[in-house]
């Protein structure tokens, strides 16, 4: 019994992290997630107190799958940190060339409930591009990068805003600029090593 409501729970979170994505957060209702779940919104409500609840199960999956992609996508880099920011855009890049691309789930979460703070969506959000941060500090540290943590949180901004403008435009080449940009600030800070 306890597995079938196991995989009952997975299948609710799967759905509204599809409906959630393509939707977004507040459009989506759980009537909708019901429906893509093959389930009743009782059953919905036997599993997530909420849709907030839903909403922090469905982020803390997101947020697990991401940070697994990016440690692979990292992890398969070898060289110097210039070496490591173009695969990094490059994935980036691919990425975003996907029909179904929207932009990162955090962001758009984000963005969603910008006038809600304490919303479980925005710490889940704060958490993940922490985590994100926090990795690519790590990377660079390792390849002997001087400041290390700046420049990880000065590449995420360009990670971000590099997003945010191929969404806004629909132009892809707002990653290779983004990229460029971070190229030049990842040598300015490149030892004498490299």
């Amino acid at each position: 019994m306890r597995r079938k409501s196991s995989e009952t729970r997975q299948r609710i979170i799967d759905a509204a992290y599809t409906l959630f994505y393509q939707s977004g957060y507040m459009r989506t209702g759980v009537d909708a997630v019901s429906d893509a779940a093959g389930i009743t919104k009782r059953t919905l409500y036997q599993h997530f107190k909420s849709k907030d609840d839903l909403i922090a199960a469905v982020l803390e999956r997101q947020h697990q799958m991401a940070l697994d992609r990016i440690r692979q996508w990292a992890d398969q880099i070898t060289g110097t940190p210039d070496k490591m920011v173009m695969a990094l855009f490059e994935k980036l890049s691919q990425w975003a060339a996907r029909a179904e691309w929207k932009g990162s789930g955090f962001t758009r979460a984000a963005v969603e409930f910008a006038d809600l703070p304490g919303h479980p969506a925005r710490k889940a959000a704060r958490r993940h591009k922490e985590k994100v941060e926090e990795h690519l500090a790590e990377k660079f540290a390792a390849k002997g990068l001087d400041a290390a943590a700046q420049v990880a949180r000065e590449v995420l901004l360009l990670i971000e805003g590099c997003q945010s403008l191929v969404l806004i435009h629909g132009k892809m080449d707002y990653i290779d600029a983004a990229c460029h940009a971070a190229l030049v600030l990842v040598k300015s800070h490149q030892s004498t090593l490299f």
